[in-house]
Order: structure tokens, then C-alpha cells, then sequence
């Protein structure tokens, strides 16, 4: 394929909905590490750090 026909082939956008999964850092204040792992499990504590994105898969395609 030449340089030409590839710039006069015509492309659509398409959108797809990724299940993303990443890699956080969470933190919480507790006496103990056994506390602390109770707590995180409940959900308490916060992000310390965003992470970086472990695994990307196509969940769906919108719109098809």
C-alpha cells in the first residue's frame, strides 16, 4: 500500500467501554498491622499513591 492510498483510506472512530485494573497505594493509622488490614478491608483509609494500570481488557463495544 502507497503513502497516497493510505491517507485516502477512511476511518471511523469507535468507542468501547476497558476494564482497567491498577495497582494502588493505600494507607490508614492503626496500632497494629492486623487493625490496620481489618480497616483497609472495610474500606477506611485513603490513596496515598494512584498507581499504575496492571491489566486492560475489552469489556464491550458501544454502539456496533
Amino acid at each position: 500500500m502507497s503513502a497516497v492510498s493510505a491517507r485516502k483510506t477512511k476511518t471511523k472512530l469507535f468507542h468501547a467501554k476497558m476494564l482497567v485494573t491498577r495497582v494502588e497505594e493505600w494507607c490508614v493509622e492503626a496500632a497494629t498491622a492486623e487493625e490496620a488490614q481489618e480497616l483497609l478491608a472495610s474500606g477506611a483509609g485513603h490513596r496515598c499513591a494512584a498507581g499504575e494500570s496492571v491489566q486492560v481488557e475489552l469489556e464491550q463495544m458501544i454502539g456496533e
